[in-house]
């Protein structure tokens, strides 16, 4: 693994102190609603790669001053996303080959060999959980009826949204068997009242599989819902992670120190020992209630539907708990700046399934997954296809995304003009796409024909080899490189508008 540079953050009060210090972090002393307020001004802050905002007095959404300040703009930067990890942000692509190299390890050839891994296997032994007993001394518990959610400040971020809802939650739950691993997801809770809530997930996430083993036995769900942890564990509950892999244990690795964990209060689950805020309970087997809508990821408001309805037993928190918090919408927003940062980490675990891609982008403003750009090193006829095909079917973080563009690697993925490009010259649509209906979309996308069903379409725009053309292939235009470097040398002193340098050599 990378060297860390920075300290292992135990607890989110560490990464603020951390943030504060580096002038990371902005301290807003007037009265902010989380009605709204809080959102609008989140906006423009993460628009402009802004600071992480502490709001020392949030009011609630009954208008009542807030006991807990609200922390959101958190992970707004691709800066502070690497920060949380660890590293410096051009360290993040280090980062994803050893990942990548944990997720598939080979065998070593040669001390040499021997001797390089050795940190992947201190990495490794990082992910052994360590019990903290009698942490729960030093919290703040309530159960019975002193359980109340209506003590956080919740955000109501956008007009017209039913109330309040929990919207950076990590949601820890467990199958109903013996020894099977944590699933740790992100998934929004609506607030129904003091000890009720809706937690939202999709069908296809770990949550959501484990309530549906815990219904087929007819027994209610024990969960557990962290407000505000380390930034390891925050973000290893976004990476996508195989199902065996616990997020808590991968939380370990990111941070290079085993996990410390507490056991619950009133449910037979464990949770991060410094965490801010714990909510506990347990899911339904069968009563629902209707969530929504809420303003998603999409731009839209979402549709209403019923989810599980989960009763809360306990809640836990730090003597002064931080109230970590965010708003979800049109792009850009802290997903999808969080999905910039997994796009770097992602891409060496991908050419491990296929090593003919040299690059791979999710443009954050199509929603981070919806479409994707991938330059291929391409060598034979069909091969565009073949990992277009392969993109969808074997990687489960391809399998929602309904656009993919096949480019060569002389292509910049990341450059709409040269995409752009590419598409128009390099592919014809009676040849080039690939149209798949009735396959698994993203039930909050209301653009499909059907709920959770809709298309695929993939638009080979690569050069056309062998057996795919007819027709004499066109050769791209290139400027002699003599010019070039001739052109180079005299730039300075032409006097010519300095705007036109970026573009030196073009063609």
């Amino acid at each position: 693994m990378p060297s860390r540079t920075l300290p292992a953050f135990r607890s989110l009060g560490d990464f603020i102190a951390h943030l504060e210090a580096a002038d990371e972090l902005v301290r807003v002393s007037e009265p902010i609603s989380v009605v709204h307020e809080m959102t609008e001004i989140h906006r423009r802050v993460l628009r402009g790669n802004g600071r992480a905002l502490l709001f020392e007095h949030a009011v609630k959404a009954d208008g009542a001053r807030s006991e807990m300040p609200v922390l959101v703009n958190l992970f707004g930067t691709l800066k502070r996303i690497a920060w949380g990890l660890g590293v410096e942000a051009d360290a993040l692509p280090a980062l994803g080959e050893a990942m990548a190299e944990l997720s598939r390890p080979e065998m070593p050839d040669g001390l040499g060999e021997v001797l390089r891994k050795l940190p992947l296997a201190r990495a490794a032994l990082s992910m052994r959980p360590r019990q903290v007993n009698g942490d729960v001394d030093r919290r703040t518990v309530l159960s019975g009826e002193a359980v109340d959610l209506t003590r956080l400040p919740a955000q109501v971020s956008w007009p017209g949204e039913p109330g309040p809802l929990i919207t950076w939650p990590l949601v820890i739950t467990r199958g109903p068997e013996a020894g099977t691993p944590e699933n740790v997801g992100v998934y929004r809770i609506q607030i129904l009242g003091r000890d009720s809530a809706i937690i939202r997930w999709l069908p296809h996430r770990g949550g959501a599989g484990h309530h549906r083993m815990w219904r087929d036995r007819g027994m209610e769900m024990p969960v557990a819902v962290v407000i505000g942890a380390d930034p390891a564990t925050m973000l290893a509950a976004v990476f996508p992670l195989p199902e065996t892999l616990s997020e808590l244990r991968f939380a370990g690795l990111l941070r290079g120190e085993r996990p410390r964990l507490a056991s619950c209060v009133s449910v037979p689950l464990r949770v991060p020992a410094d965490a801010e805020i714990v909510i506990e309970g347990f899911v339904s087997p069968t009563q629902t209630a209707p969530e929504g809508p809420y303003g998603d990821h999409t731009g839209y408001y979402g549709d209403v539907e019923s989810f599980p309805v989960t009763r809360v037993t306990a809640m836990t928190m730090r003597k002064k708990p931080v109230y970590l918090s965010t708003f979800t919408g049109r792009p850009p927003d802290e997903p999808s700046r969080i999905g910039e940062a997994l796009n770097i980490l992602f891409l060496p675990l991908i050419r491990r399934s296929f090593p003919e891609i040299t690059d791979l982008w999710f443009p954050p403003e199509a929603c981070s997954y919806r479409i994707a750009v991938v330059a291929i090193d391409k060598r034979y006829p069909g091969q565009a296809r073949r990992v277009m095909l392969g993109l969808w079917s074997i990687l489960p973080q391809l399998s929602y995304t309904k656009f993919l563009i096949l480019v060569d690697h002389d292509i910049n993925v990341r450059d709409w003009e040269d995409v752009a490009w590419a598409v128009s010259t390099r592919s014809d649509p009676s040849r080039d796409l690939v149209v798949i209906d009735g396959t698994p979309i993203d039930n909050l996308d209301f653009a499909s024909p059907k709920l959770g069903l809709g298309g695929k379409l993939g638009i080979d725009a690569t050069n056309k080899i062998g057996s795919e053309t007819e027709r004499k292939w066109g050769r791209r235009l290139a400027m002699d490189p003599a010019i070039v470097g001739r052109i180079d040398e005299i730039w300075d002193r032409l006097g010519v508008d300095p705007r036109a340098s970026a573009a030196r050599g073009a063609a």
